[in-house]
């Protein structure tokens, strides 16, 4: 099933505009959409085209996105505002119900359940490519933007009253404030010198479908290699798929062992990878196309500087071991936009320090967190020592029997203050 969705995409030189915000991804669009309903002058600028038409395959795994989310209910309701969820929920996504979490050199183990914390979900699974489908359908009801693809961003000027950007294809246009949504890599943020710390997590994430002979019952694992974490993340191939016999899995390993497992044929990597994950969906039946990537960390040590601000992975990149990248990005989207409405009420100009700083403030403690937590959970499960090990599966099973405490921590995760 194809569907195409048409957003103009405008050409316009030596413009003038309120705000540009650099990086049509997840994030950017979201900013875009939340300025979309007020009286500010807004662009949007990709390196890319946008790309808006997007395949649902019926069936095998190639069909699949290979790059998911992991969405919180609160980034489930955060898209459900911008009226983006219902395009969503029309197209594919599965809500698991359970996660399985348990270390591979021991007995420790914690199980999670939406019935013990009263949800209907512990979060939801998405591909990428949709949720850019349903973002860019939602802009198309916006007058107030232009769409600026594909200008590759070159020069960066900041004056007095502006910052001025030039592209590789001759054109200039300037804002008031300038939103870096360019990713992990920013562009923005290298040209404007912001400060980061970035350290190399010594791990290559492997990320492909699978096809499996059990079914997931909407239920998600990860366990705790030695040389790195494995994620299953429950898929549908639409919503009424009764089969549940297909997963997008995040392979967090030592570059020497994610080089070992990329040079294996499919049915050898399947056989693996079915043994790592102890077979508790049966064997595995077959695997799309396999990508590789190398994972760093990376934070900004301030998120505003002047007259240009940072969002999403420009701004902070997370490891992937609990799927909260996107999630962070997204209140990431909301925080700022809500700080400049703010202070426009309150009679401020959009690049006032004083609402940059608000955002900052806001998100950098959240981040950083978050951040630390993975980090901390990262250390803990590569350390080999026995004394260690044993400590690490005591502390698991008995934060399992515990639920006060195991449901508050989910709770965090999912976005739910109560």
């Amino acid at each position: 099933m194809f569907q195409f969705i048409m957003i103009p995409m405008t050409r316009i030189p030596d413009r003038n505009y309120d705000i540009i915000i650099v990086g049509a991804g997840i994030i950017g669009l979201t900013i875009a959409k939340l300025f979309g309903s007020t009286s500010l002058r807004v662009a949007l600028m990709d390196k890319n085209e946008l790309s808006s038409n997007v395949a649902l395959g019926k069936g095998g795994d190639q069909n699949f996105d290979p790059r998911v989310s992991a969405l919180s209910i609160a980034s489930k309701n955060i898209l459900k505002d911008l009226n983006a969820w219902q395009s969503i929920s029309h197209d594919r996504l599965c809500n698991y119900l359970n996660m399985q979490v348990w270390d591979a050199d021991g007995t420790g183990q914690i199980n999670f359940s939406a019935k013990e914390l009263g949800q209907q979900e512990l979060g939801v699974i998405v591909e990428n490519s949709l949720l850019l489908r349903a973002l860019t359908k939602t802009l198309a009801e916006e007058g107030n933007i232009d769409y600026l693809f594909p200008h590759s961003i070159t020069e960066l000027e900041e004056t007095e009253n502006s910052v001025k950007l030039k592209t590789t294809d001759g054109i200039q246009i300037a804002a008031k404030l300038v939103i870096a949504a360019d990713g992990s890599n920013s562009k923005i943020r290298e040209l404007a010198g912001f400060p980061i710390r970035e350290w190399d997590y010594d791990h290559h994430a492997i990320v492909t479908t699978v096809k499996t002979q059990q079914a997931h019952g909407k239920v998600a694992l990860q366990r705790f290699i030695e040389t790195g974490p494995l994620a299953f993340l429950p898929l549908l191939m639409s919503l009424e798929d009764e089969d549940q016999n297909y997963c997008s899995i995040v392979w967090s390993a030592t570059p020497e062992r994610a080089n070992e497992l990329m040079g294996l044929d499919n049915s050898d990597f399947c056989k693996d990878l079915n043994q790592s994950i102890e077979g508790r969906f049966g064997e595995i039946i077959s695997c799309a196309e396999r990508y590789c990537f190398p994972l760093k960390q990376r934070h900004a040590l301030e998120y505003a500087k002047g007259r240009i601000v940072l969002a999403g992975d420009a701004a902070h990149s997370i490891h992937p071991l609990a799927g909260q990248g996107v999630n962070l990005g997204l209140l990431d989207a909301v925080a700022l936009v809500n700080a400049v409405s703010d202070g426009l009420d309150a009679g401020r100009e959009i690049f006032d320090p004083v609402v940059l700083n608000r955002y900052q403030r806001k998100r950098q403690t959240h981040n950083l967190s978050m951040m630390w937590l993975m980090e901390g959970f990262k250390r803990l499960f590569a350390e080999n020592a026995l004394p260690i090990r044993w400590l690490r599966n005591i502390g698991m099973n008995g934060l399992d029997s515990l639920p006060v405490a195991k449901n508050y921590l989910a709770r965090r995760a999912m976005g739910i203050n109560s």
